[in-house]
């Protein structure tokens, strides 16, 4: 007996370590992507709770659209304005933007809203800087509510001549000053999230999508995130008088503190949550914090037009939903948490900070 007990030990440590060899299977990060084993509460909200005005849309087509479809997208949604910034179309012309106006007037006037846009490709012309100043005064007569700067224009652009063209070059001062003249908001896109910038490796977080989409990828650029970020930051100082909406939240959704101190230190600056929710939706502790300290300088806006994505962001705003996935997974891999905003601060959010940057809208729509 006292010799078998050794031999069964042998065996049975044999068994166990058999049990604990690592399996024989390979799995990519893209496949593994299992269905969560909590039992909570689920909202799938498909309309937000309150009328909201979307800060941040893209149409191409306004000029000929009956927006019938559109409307009816829109309506099913709970979205009041759809301010569509490529007023221009996307080849940037003043005959695209007059024809979508005069196509809005003469059928849904108080639903849909302009930003005019500009080419900057010209400007080491002499006479660059008073052509667009006087562009933007007379898109501002025809309707136009605003001024959209596109990363593609500026910043990450060349003139014709090739050379860059810095976010806060001189010549174009004039142009945000007249902005602030006029009284309409310049919502300006900078750069991209900083982790294009960085090696494509297992320390980025935005690893899947660099994969999935290799030309958004900077890490081999001479141009760094912080240059780009900072010529921004220098317009807002420069120009006090005019209100600039940050999109994407400055690219500062992951890094909170930092976007509180921008909007301390830039009166003059707004923001708004177009594609940077999955940041809000993983911090939501923090992101409740953030939204009602600064709730009279943040918008609502998507970006895409993809109206199935929009629950997303009226769960993470509305509710206090538990570990749920964000609607692209290599835009964010992670899970999500409702903030459950009280309804005073979702009302600024949705609508009230808008239509102080966007006067003459029509209140009418947001009485319900």
């Amino acid at each position: 007996m006292r010799k078998t007990l050794p031999f069964l030990f042998l065996l049975y440590s044999a068994a166990v370590i058999a049990q604990e060899r690592p399996l024989e299977m390979k799995m990519d990060f893209e496949d593994y992507d299992p269905p969560s084993s909590l039992v909570v509460e689920e909202h799938h909200l498909t309309k937000s709770k309150f009328p909201f005005i979307d800060i941040h849309n893209h149409q191409g087509n306004m000029n000929t659209s009956d927006f019938k479809e559109l409307i009816s997208k829109m309506d099913a949604l709970n979205m009041a304005v759809m301010v569509n910034l490529s007023g221009r179309g996307f080849g940037g012309s003043g005959d695209h933007l007059e024809k979508s106006m005069e196509n809005i007037k003469a059928r849904y006037p108080n639903r849909f809203v302009l930003f005019t846009n500009v080419d900057f490709r010209d400007i080491d012309n002499p006479e660059w800087t008073a052509r667009i100043v006087r562009q933007i005064e007379d898109d501002v007569k025809r309707g136009a509510k605003g001024l959209k700067i596109y990363k593609s224009s500026i910043g990450m652009a060349a003139s014709k001549s090739g050379k860059r063209i810095q976010i806060d070059d001189p010549r174009i001062d004039p142009v945000w000053d007249k902005c602030g003249e006029l009284g309409i908001p310049v919502l300006i896109h900078a750069a991209d999230p900083k982790q294009f910038w960085q090696p494509i490796d297992k320390n980025n977080e935005r690893w899947l999508e660099l994969k999935t989409h290799p030309g958004r990828r900077h890490d081999t650029d001479t141009l760094k995130w912080e240059k780009l970020i900072a010529e921004e930051h220098n317009i807002f100082r420069k120009h006090p008088k005019t209100k600039f909406i940050n999109a994407h939240l400055g690219w500062y959704g992951s890094d909170l503190k930092k976007l509180g101190g921008l909007l301390d230190q830039f009166p003059n600056m707004y923001t708004e949550i177009g594609a940077v929710i999955a940041e809000l939706g993983r911090q939501p502790r923090a992101a409740k914090a953030l939204l009602t300290k600064y709730q009279d300088r943040v918008l609502f806006g998507k970006d895409s037009w993809v109206p199935e994505e929009y629950e997303t962001y009226f769960r993470v705003l509305e509710t206090e939903d538990e570990y749920f996935p964000y609607h692209k997974r290599y835009h964010a891999f992670w899970r999500m948490y409702g903030i459950g905003l009280p309804d005073d601060v979702l009302k600024k959010i949705y609508y009230k900070n808008a239509m102080k940057l966007i006067p003459g809208l029509d209140e009418k729509l947001f009485s319900k």
